[in-house]
């Protein structure tokens, strides 16, 4: 195992909001299962709390998901036998029930899956790329008006916003290759769940209420995520028979149900209606690949995470190359030096993934040069140690060249298989927008796309022409649903939501462990700084910096913006000695849980 000096400073002074009584705490004594789920309403607390935070432990097994009722089911695959995969798949359709904002099969994402050694088979990385696809009549211009002018909520706010839908394609693809149980078996607690209804906790009521307004401009919209057209309150039952319909349609169909059968055709014949522009062969077109993970060495642990058309992987391994000769374990969390240089390292990787990266099929990814030693060490050689650089001071180093709402799972079955998955369909609740009566949200990916060069996006990501609107192309995308491996055995499987953020949440993640000695759960609840290179400002989350270094980053030239909280990393971490499991939900999302057994 690694060995890497670590501690924790001054710099873990907090103000967080942590609890211990979460929305099905009362299930932990069940079957065995340990849980953990964090409340909201709980008071903020201190450094002293946050040092107090403890994960889930389980010998066997563990499922880390959004929303409790998800990773119950996930849990419940493993018991009967299932495998890691088995849970992933059956764990996508149930978050598409019971966490409707990002859960999906509306929109697309990734899959990360470690196969452990077995029977003199050596371990195994695998990548799956079920990332929405453009629309073949999409065109670089497609969300400007004559004069060149990018239309506002063009690409947010409309059917020309949706991308072809890749994540039933995924998840069958990765039950037919890797799985051992039925679709009937995987998907039938997601139709119990919408068609019997389930009880909403503070945690779900809070985001349904973030589009309340919304949902009551569209009548079917509104008939399901509205009751009597008023806002569902804690304890209410929310039914979605019209969603279990559907899922009952791919249960029975598979693939061909959702992308040539009636339901492609309702969604098509909706976007006709509206002025979208999919069609039948968009459907029909649409694949997900299998590929290799991007793998990277830090601290002496081995990264896999996601390759283009996610920019994450090679975000967060170019990042980690500026960082590894660096003594972050000697600075400590929150440290000045350690803030500084990771701001720097950030705004540089930030820089290449905006300008150089974009769909495989047709972008030539220049990955090995952006994580060559000569790249990294250079990059490194640029930061000044004393002051911070102005973005406008950086562009992407190789040369001249022309998504907040989201969800995450982590598992980890007896067998040491390990599945993270990343979906989205971008906004929260995606376009906000319900094709006729299918019962599920459709994505506004298309905003993953550079609508202009130069002219940012949702997210305030300024890219180029790398990610340009195309037909057929995917969009260039941030989810990392990452790994961590020591000696080719699972240490610690993390991910997160949050758009552009997603890197930096996953990435400090890893960070939180490896370098300050945290636990897990300490890991995920840790504040976090986010820098993208533009706009020229670090983000960050109350408690990450104290007065001092704050004045001290300030006095280097840094600026800040405090947001609340943003992402929300559910992580499993293997103890190498004792090969017991450590799972967190992320207090970020009060209606997850770590369950395992």
């Amino acid at each position: 195992m690694p060995n890497r000096i670590v501690a924790l400073t001054a710099g873990l002074v907090l103000a967080l909001t942590i609890g211990t009584a979460g929305p099905a705490q009362a299930d932990s004594a069940d079957a065995g299962i340990a849980s953990s789920a964090l409340d909201v309403t709980a008071p903020p607390t201190t450094r002293a709390a946050l040092e107090k935070a403890s994960p889930v432990t389980a010998s066997h097994a563990m499922v880390v998901t959004a929303q409790h009722l998800a990773t119950q089911v996930g849990v419940k695959v493993l018991r009967d036998g299932g495998n890691a995969v088995d849970a992933a798949v059956a764990v996508g359709y149930a978050l598409a029930v019971v966490h409707p904002c990002c859960g999906n099969i509306g929109g697309g994402g990734f899959m990360v899956v470690h196969l452990a050694a077995d029977e003199g088979k050596p371990a195994r990385d695998l990548f799956l790329d079920f990332r929405e696809k453009a629309p073949a009549a999409a065109t670089p211009t497609l969300f400007q008006d004559d004069q060149g002018h990018v239309v506002d909520g063009r690409s947010t706010d409309s059917y020309l916003a949706v991308g072809v839908p890749g994540t039933v394609m995924g998840l069958e693809e990765a039950r037919q290759r890797l799985g051992t149980m039925s679709r009937k078996r995987l998907m039938q607690p997601a139709i119990d769940l919408a068609s019997r209804g389930f009880a909403l906790t503070q945690g779900d009521v809070n985001i349904l209420h973030e589009r309340t307004k919304d949902f009551a401009h569209q009548p079917n919209v509104a008939r399901i995520f509205l009751d009597d057209g008023k806002p569902y309150q804690v304890g209410d039952t929310l039914k979605q028979p019209q969603l279990a319909h559907t899922l009952r349609q791919i249960q029975k169909g598979g693939t061909q149900a959702f992308y040539q059968g009636s339901i492609a055709k309702r969604i098509i014949a909706a976007s006709r209606d509206n002025g979208g522009i999919l069609t039948q062969q968009d459907f029909a077109d649409y694949t997900a690949p299998w590929g290799k993970p991007v793998r990277c060495g830090y601290g002496g642990y081995t990264v896999l995470s996601t390759p283009p058309p996610s920019s994450g992987g090679t975000t967060i391994c170019e990042i980690l190359g500026i960082l590894d000769p660096l003594p972050l374990a000697k600075w400590g969390y929150g440290a000045v030096q350690t803030s500084h240089h990771l701001i720097e390292a950030e705004r540089r990787a930030f820089a290449d993934r905006n300008t150089y990266l974009g769909d495989p099929a047709f972008v030539d990814n220049p990955i090995d040069q952006l994580l060559s030693s000569a790249h990294l060490d250079s990059l490194r050689q640029s930061i000044d140690a004393d002051r911070a650089t102005p973005s406008s001071e950086i562009d992407g180093s190789l040369g001249a060249r022309e998504g907040q709402h989201t969800t995450q799972y982590s598992i980890v079955d007896p067998q040491g298989n390990a599945v993270s998955v990343t979906y989205t369909i971008n906004y929260l609740f995606g376009n906000g927008r319900i094709a006729g009566d299918t019962g599920f949200f459709l994505n506004n990916e298309m905003d993953d796309f550079t609508a202009k060069p130069g002219v940012p996006n949702a997210f305030g990501l300024v890219q180029g022409k790398a990610n340009q609107v195309e037909g057929g192309k995917r969009p260039l995308s941030s989810m990392s649903p990452s790994m961590v491996l020591d000696d080719d055995e699972l240490y610690m499987v993390t991910g997160s939501p949050g758009g552009s953020t997603i890197i930096s949440t996953t990435l400090e993640s890893m960070l939180n462990v490896i370098d300050f000695g945290m636990n897990i759960q300490q890991a995920v609840n840790a504040p976090r700084l986010h820098n993208q290179w533009q706009p020229d400002h670090t983000k960050v989350e109350p408690g990450y910096l104290t007065d001092q270094t704050r004045q001290a980053l300030e006095s280097m030239g840094h600026e800040f913006d405090v947001v609340q909280s943003w992402g929300a990393d559910e992580a499993i971490l293997r103890d190498p000695d004792t090969g017991r499991l450590q799972g967190a939900n992320d207090r970020r999302r009060p209606a997850g849980l770590a369950a395992g057994f």
